[in-house]
């Protein structure tokens, strides 16, 4: 496995909308900060609104992005367990802004898939939820490349 598709995150939940925490890429050695806001939560006929900070998209070497999405559930609408979400990020690596996209799809309340889009390469990933506090996350880095996150909420 390429290290660099290695990653730790540590989040803590201060409030259900707001967490923040770090990420790790052994990698490179660094240390990034990690934010989320949702200054508008998700109801039956609304979508949420997300704001947040991380580090920049999966594949570059280093950086941070300041991203804004709007998810939604589509299950009551729909009846298929699927979340897709869209939105705007900037990424400090390249200093741009690249829309963004992707679709979550429940297979199980501890097994879920994330098909993300960062505006450049498409990624998909399976996570495992072992409990409220921790996750398994597995990637494929441009579709090709294997990857994986280890994921501590408080």
């Amino acid at each position: 496995m390429d290290r660099a598709a290695v990653r730790a995150t540590l989040i803590y939940r201060w409030h259900p909308r707001i967490h923040f925490g770090v990420e790790y890429n052994p990698k490179v050695g660094e240390v990034r900060p990690l934010l989320t806001l949702i200054p508008v939560t998700e109801t039956q006929n609304r979508p949420a609104i997300i704001f947040g900070v991380s580090s920049d998209r999966i594949g570059t070497p280093s950086g941070t992005s300041l991203y804004l999405t709007t998810s939604k559930d589509l299950e009551h609408w729909t009846g298929l367990p699927i979340a897709p979400y869209g939105g705007i990020v900037w990424g400090s690596y390249e200093h741009k802004f690249r829309a963004i996209g992707g679709l979550n799809i429940r297979f199980h309340p501890r097994l879920s898939s994330l098909i993300q889009f960062d505006g450049v390469k498409v990624h998909p990933g399976m996570t495992y939820t072992f409990s409220e506090a921790h996750a398994v996350t597995f990637l494929m880095i441009r579709g090709k490349s294997p990857g994986m996150t280890y994921t501590f909420s408080f």
